[in-house]
């Protein structure tokens, strides 16, 4: 009976000799592929993106070990499945002296009271636990689980490791296509595997699909052409779990803040396209025209408050050329972080506390017979003195002293900070 599985799943390398990519993991002499040839592998979480073999390491870990070896998907599991399995692992210990390996897919999925049910078994090493995720387990899982495993990064395989990888599945005669007169063109492979994006299971996906679905030729040949790897493969679709969501969003904070307009849009674009809520881009926009532009130019900030009201107003796709006008304003815009140094600086003594009453001359005088309780007895109104100003003390008497806003020498900043100079001056008598 013919093999019914996918052509990934049939081709998944069975050594680590034949595993594909994570040399930075598995090249001879590195910590994990050490661990796996002498069978002494501690719990670990295996985390990266789809389709770069984790789930196929594991497998192979399963091929080696002389130790018992469990699946479970987190998604479908529960605490009783827990128990069961730390029970056979109790026993199998007892009785044939043997570790158990659980390897838990989509480990990140599992909640705080599963988490808990294995902790013990964990530590006391009856369990070596073995995660599979594609979230960040630093933020997706419970950290009494992260501190008990070595967390190992799986990157994205590379085009040239899908091209091998696809090339294995046309020749290899037992589990591939090296049975058929398969011919691929060069350019209908490059394709693939750069649409794939690094996910093998993707692209052996599609060539599965184009060679089951291409007719032969006369010469009982299957010829896969550039149109049907076109047709074989869709469009890239950009993962954007809870963790990639931040990662993308801060290469954009900082992409404004480092001036690069074409990052910004970059990052902005595939934000977009993963599906994030422009408001919450548009947010961070705002926010970046005060926090690293300022006073150095206050255009930037009504260019940011424009594009959340053309947001509202017009809405998507047509207001990605506001935001995108407001983008390019913070990059291009001379850059100033007095503004955030200030306020965060008056925010830390604020929190110190120790506040004493409001100065005799700064209190309120709006109501009838604030005269009996010298309420604003020596103030100085500023539009009374030439210039508009006066030297006068409006500090709360707790921080008095204290400078939380410098001007740089940025952009509009420049003729503040020169203002402040002459003002200074000013102070020194020449009022």
């Amino acid at each position: 009976m013919a093999d019914e599985r996918p052509l990934a799943d049939r081709m998944r390398p069975r050594t680590l000799d034949a595993f594909i990519g994570q040399r930075h993991l598995l090249a001879p002499g590195r910590l994990l592929r050490r661990a796996i040839e002498a069978d002494r592998m501690t719990s670990s979480i295996f985390y990266g993106p789809p389709g770069c073999g984790k789930t196929t390491l594991a497998s192979i870990i399963a091929g080696r070990t002389k130790s018992r070896f469990v699946q479970l998907n987190a998604v479908t599991s529960g605490v009783a499945e827990v128990r069961e399995v730390i029970r056979e692992a109790e026993e199998a210990r007892r009785m044939y002296g043997q570790a158990t390996y659980l390897l838990l897919d989509e480990c990140h999925r599992w909640n705080k009271a599963q988490s808990d049910s294995i902790l013990p078994a964990i530590e006391r090493g009856i369990i070596r636990l073995i995660g599979s995720t594609t979230e960040n387990p630093m933020i997706s899982m419970t950290p009494a689980i992260v501190s008990r495993c070595r967390v190992f990064a799986f990157e994205p395989l590379s085009e040239d490791d899908v091209m091998l990888a696809m090339r294995r599945a046309l020749t290899d005669k037992e589990d591939g296509y090296g049975n058929l007169s398969v011919q691929a063109d060069e350019d209908a492979l490059r394709h693939i595997a750069r649409i794939a994006n690094g996910d093998v299971r993707s692209a052996l996906g599609a060539v599965e699909l184009a060679v089951l679905t291409t007719p032969m030729d006369s010469d009982g040949r299957v010829h896969i052409t550039l149109a049907t790897a076109e047709e074989s493969i869709q469009k890239p679709m950009l993962r954007c779990d809870e963790s990639m969501y931040y990662d993308m969003l801060s290469a954009f904070c900082k992409s404004m803040r480092g001036s690069d307009s074409d990052a910004a849009l970059a990052w902005f674009a595939r934000l977009i396209y993963a599906g994030a809520d422009p408001r919450l881009i548009v947010r961070r926009i705002i926010a970046h025209a005060s926090e690293d532009v300022g006073l150095a130019n206050p255009t930037a900030m009504l260019q940011a408050a424009a594009a959340m009201t053309d947001l509202e107003t017009v809405g998507m796709p047509e207001a990605r050329l506001p935001i995108a006008q407001a983008i390019i304003a913070v990059c291009e815009s001379p850059k100033s972080n007095a503004v955030s140094s200030a306020v965060d600086a008056a925010f830390a003594d604020a929190e110190k506390g120790g506040y004493g009453p409001v100065p005799v001359h700064l209190r309120d005088t709006h109501y009838k017979g604030h005269e009996r309780l010298g309420s604003g007895d020596g103030y100085k109104y500023p539009h009374d003195y030439p210039h508009h100003w006066v030297s006068q003390n409006y500090m709360p008497p707790e921080v008095q002293g204290r400078v939380y806003y410098r001007p740089t020498e940025m952009g509009h900043e420049d003729a503040i900070r020169k203002n402040h100079l002459i003002r200074d001056e000013w102070k020194k008598g020449k009022t």
